[in-house]
């Protein structure tokens, strides 16, 4: 919506209308003083309930005339934008927030920040109520009319998650280099008929077409442009407990992993195998036998299975890696699918993300450095948790451990080896 610059300001020179919302942003000392956070909630849920829309902030709404936010209070407007869709929207929105520049009446260039809301598979409730975009101003809809709402959006929601487009995003946004993996050896399909066939594209209720989740995910080289929290935030950590702030020491190393799936799987895999300790004992033999804290194709399989079944339609969430002395923990965004508890999980398969697990068995592994035994990231057999408790259970002689936070997150705890010297 209004892709180039050109349209931007020429939308902005007509004024606000049913897909655009002007606002000025005003301070008071370091704080943003207006608009305020329930104000920018009605806007932005107003139009996902709608069809979409986009916010500029930084633009007189009344003189239509481009002001900008000064750069040093750019972080505070993004804040508020944050905590709005966050905190004062139900369900919570993650919409494309950018910052760009754009001429003032002087042609002198001022920072905005520009948001891009997708009409959203949900119905939206902010301070409020349940409102909808109608020209250039919010209205509460009427009971029927969200009775209605409510039963479209549910049965859109038999869509998965994993295969609904992105509106903010453009076809240019899937790397060639990437998407080409996944395509047959003999393929003579055009890009879109081959995208579409992969679930990576779909065609929007206005006919364009746009990546979905799924291909954003394999396919784009900065998934968390469009998808905030698609990455694996790793840890790793001195002792066995979280130490509170304040002790320099008690992180050995922290990073936030991103890009396509399939490098924040190995990458995530390199986290772990550099971190972890690995003890030795002298064989009978007489040689050198090493013993890790971890079994990698244990570790490797439950990674993979983090970031293939997490729910990523959850606002403010990611998937957590969190290295310890005694164990690892992952935690998995999201409850289980169909019934399925803790105990069920070695002896049931279910997918929630079904275009995202057959594209990760269609991917195959660049670098082996673990003994993978395996040519793509998945297999889609079901040995995936049999092959995380048999190998892990082995090293450690525990058995590694399943859980569900409330629901909405699944945390599995596997042991570090048994060593000699451990107290």
């Amino acid at each position: 919506m209004f892709d180039t610059r050109t349209q931007l300001l020429e939308k902005i020179r007509l004024g606000e209308d049913s897909h655009l919302e002007l606002k000025e942003v005003r301070f008071a000392g370091s704080k943003v003083k207006g608009p305020l956070q329930g104000d920018l909630a009605d806007e932005l849920a107003a139009f996902a309930n709608s069809s979409g829309g986009v916010l500029v902030l930084g633009v007189d709404d009344t003189h239509r005339a481009v002001v900008g936010i000064a750069l040093e209070r750019l972080d505070a407007v993004e804040a508020l934008l944050r905590q709005a869709c966050e905190d004062a929207i139900k369900p919570a929105l993650t919409p494309c927030i950018v910052r760009l520049t754009l001429p003032d009446a002087s042609g002198i260039e001022q920072p905005v920040i520009r948001v891009d809301v997708a009409r959203s598979l949900f119905v939206h409730q902010s301070p409020g109520g349940y409102l909808r975009r109608v020209g250039s101003s919010k209205r509460p809809m009427p009971p029927d009319e969200l009775a209605r709402l409510f039963q479209q959006r549910s049965q859109s929601r038999l869509i998965r998650f994993d295969e609904t487009p992105v509106g903010a995003a453009a076809l240019d946004d899937l790397d060639p280099t990437l998407w080409q993996r996944f395509a047959p050896a003999e393929n003579h399909d055009e890009r879109e008929v081959l995208l579409g066939k992969l679930a990576m594209i779909r065609l929007d209720e206005s006919g364009q077409w746009h990546p979905t989740v799924a291909g954003l995910l394999l396919a784009c080289r900065h998934p968390h442009r469009f998808i905030p929290t698609a990455y694996v935030q790793a840890v790793a950590y001195r002792g066995t407990t979280v130490v509170p702030e304040g002790d320099s020491l008690y992180q050995l190393d922290a990073q936030d992993l991103t890009g396509p799936l399939d490098r924040q799987i190995l990458d995530s895999c390199a986290f772990v195998w550099k971190n972890m300790r690995v003890s030795a004992y002298k064989a009978m033999s007489g040689g050198r036998v090493d013993l890790p804290d971890y079994s990698m194709r244990a570790v490797f399989e439950a990674v993979v299975n983090a970031v293939a079944h997490r729910d990523y339609s959850m606002p403010g969430s990611k998937v957590r890696l969190r290295l310890f002395r005694d164990r690892l923990e992952i935690y998995s965004p999201g409850m289980l699918p169909n019934t399925m508890t803790t105990g069920d999980l070695a002896f049931r398969q279910s997918a929630r993300n079904e275009a995202i697990a057959s594209l990760l068995a269609r991917c195959p592994i660049p670098e082996n450095p673990y003994a993978l035994r395996r040519q793509f990231l998945m297999d889609k057999r079901g040995e995936g948790v049999p092959i995380i408790l048999s190998e892990s259970s082995k090293l450690s002689g525990r058995q590694p451990e399943y859980r569900l936070i409330g629901d909405s997150e699944l945390v599995l705890t596997i042991y570090a080896a048994a060593l000699e010297q451990d107290p």
